[in-house]
């Protein structure tokens, strides 16, 4: 039986109705009509009835007590960031796979739950391990109410350990194979057999570091990205298919170039997941003449930025070329609209590179040149010397006998408006390597993601094993987040709703427990915001409004 709210004569009526069952179909009969609805609702006929038949319902009775505060409540969790990435952590097969790998380990604590709850806290508000197993005690996480600190500290050095040395193939001299690499490889196993193989992969690093000294190996100075060259730090680097979706992270000491890394990571990632055939999509950073023959001698492809003002032969003869650009997109229409694009294909000899322009940044970077030469100009007029210290003054002027703006390094650089150059060997058609190139802004946002939304940084941790273990939940995290991007976006949501305000509503949703006539009651709060919609998104099956607690 349910209230049913039926319009008649200009008004509406409240009617209690039951469904039943007539010669094969669902039939609905009216058993009364309470009235006009309106009438039912100013007199508070209708509350005194809700009442009075609550009395017969203990948990209708439990529900009022805590909509009017009425009910004393013993604890409150919040469920939300569980409900939703449960469901991802087991459609991803994590668990089952950490389970795999720990089939063969003694240890007293479930260590699955330890991650789940280490990439869990990383997802939210981040920070040490510390910080974790204080903020466990406010959130409903299955299996992890034993957990102490000493669990999660274990946990990640666990993650973090070098396998025996009769498993070390793929290795190189600063990144041993770990337990984390075998975790990774199963987890990409599940995938592959659903999905394309590894053809195509992005990578990119970034520097991360630390408070103290950092780990025995990995804690080195190096050109820091984070602009702390005072703090020891290391070298992380992510893997991404061509989907964008994570593939691996890899660590390295923090005194690890760029271009040191990617040869010998190829090579990893060719005896880690038996790829054959593998183009490796890189920006400037990683590009070296050195390196490039390398892939050359080894017959592999590749994309890669190209240093426009530090490569002459990219200066001269790449950007000097004359010719026609093919348009690969247009100008947008709308604000969501991908950015223009235009392609140009350029050999030198038998080195292919192709000239990329985007016209709407072009006229973003004149203006924003604009803008410094006539600030430049106004402080010219005071002659002030300390027009030196200012990086983006300084690029326009020259100096005889006193300070001047240097028309020719102006005209030098409007070359440069909204064009990059890449470097390539691959037969693809010219928009498709520049199209490939601008997926690799995946592999940036990732890293964004992972240092402002994840906070990853700065690190805590002393040993090289807990070090690999830290950084490996934030790649664990980083996974889980993009699945639901992608989920969201398979039901129209991915630019509706937003991360921050998703954790917000996730966070929101609670249990509450009522002590109630003697029994224990536990009460879900209502959704608010986006929580309702991602849950959906992800299938999690939402808990009932009201339950009583079992004991025991």
């Amino acid at each position: 039986m349910f209230f049913r709210r039926k319009k008649s004569g200009g008004h509406a009526y409240l009617q209690i109705v039951e469904n039943r069952w007539d010669k094969g179909k669902v039939r609905q009969r009216v058993i009364a009509t309470l009235g006009r609805l309106d009438k039912l609702v100013d007199s508070d006929q209708l509350d005194r009835l809700l009442v009075s038949g609550s009395r017969f319902s203990e948990k209708l009775a439990v529900l009022w007590a805590h909509q009017k505060a009425e009910a004393p409540v013993l604890r409150r969790v919040s469920i939300g960031p569980d409900l939703l990435f449960r469901r991802l952590w087991r459609d991803l097969g994590v668990d089952e796979v950490l389970e795999e790998v720990l089939a063969d380990r003694g240890f007293e604590f479930p260590v699955e739950r330890a991650v789940y709850l280490t990439v869990l806290h990383r997802l939210f508000v981040s920070g040490s391990d510390r910080r974790a197993e204080h903020w466990r005690r406010d959130f409903h996480i299955p299996g992890s109410e034993d957990l102490k600190l000493h669990h999660l500290y274990r946990t990640m050095a666990w993650l973090g350990s070098p396998l025996a040395d009769d498993a070390q193939w793929g290795s190189t001299g600063f990144s041993p194979r770990c337990e984390k690499d075998r975790i990774e490889e199963k987890l990409f196993a599940r995938r592959r057999d659903l999905f394309t193989p590894l053809q195509v992969v992005f990578f990119d690093t970034t520097s991360m570091y630390f408070e103290g000294e950092g780990g025995s190996e990995l804690g080195r100075y190096g050109k820091s990205k984070d602009h702390r060259p005072d703090r020891k730090q290391l070298v992380a680097g992510a893997i991404l298919d061509g989907n964008g979706t994570p593939v691996c992270s890899e660590i390295w000491p923090g005194n690890t170039a760029d271009v040191k890394t990617l040869l010998p990571l190829v090579d990893r990632l060719r005896a880690r997941f038996g790829v054959g055939e593998v183009c490796v999509v890189c920006d400037r950073g990683m590009i070296s003449k050195k390196t490039i023959e390398e892939l050359e001698r080894r017959n592999m492809k590749y994309i890669l930025g190209a240093r426009m003002r530090a490569q002459s032969e990219v200066k001269r003869d790449v950007l000097g070329r004359g010719g026609s650009f093919e348009e690969v997109r247009g100008p947008r229409e709308k604000a969501k609209d991908p950015s223009p694009l235009k392609v140009k294909e350029v050999f030198v000899s038998d080195r292919r590179y192709v000239l990329c322009l985007n016209e709407e940044q072009a006229r973003k970077d004149a203006a924003d040149r604009e803008a410094i030469l006539a600030g430049l100009k106004d402080a010219l007029k005071h002659g002030s010397k300390s027009l030196v210290g200012n990086k983006g003054y300084r690029r326009f002027l020259k100096s005889s006998g006193s300070f001047m703006i240097d028309t020719a390094k102006v005209k030098a650089e409007a070359r440069y408006d909204g064009k990059w150059v890449l470097r390539t060997n691959l037969d693809l058609p010219t928009k498709d390597v520049a199209l490939r190139y601008k997926e690799l802004w995946m592999v940036e946002d990732t890293f964004r993601t992972m240092k402002s939304i994840l906070d990853t940084r700065p690190i805590f941790h002393k040993c090289d094993e807990t070090i690999r273990g830290h950084v490996f939940c934030s790649f664990l995290a980083l996974a889980l987040q993009k699945e639901l991007r992608q989920r969201l976006n398979a039901r129209g949501l991915g630019t509706v709703v937003e991360w921050d305000r998703l954790k917000r509503d996730l966070v929101a949703l609670e249990e509450v427990e009522h002590d109630f006539n003697g029994k224990t009651f536990v009460v879900r709060t209502e959704t608010v915001g986006d929580c309702g919609r991602a849950l959906q998104a992800v299938g999690a099956a939402m808990p009932p409004t009201v339950r009583l607690k079992e004991t025991g």
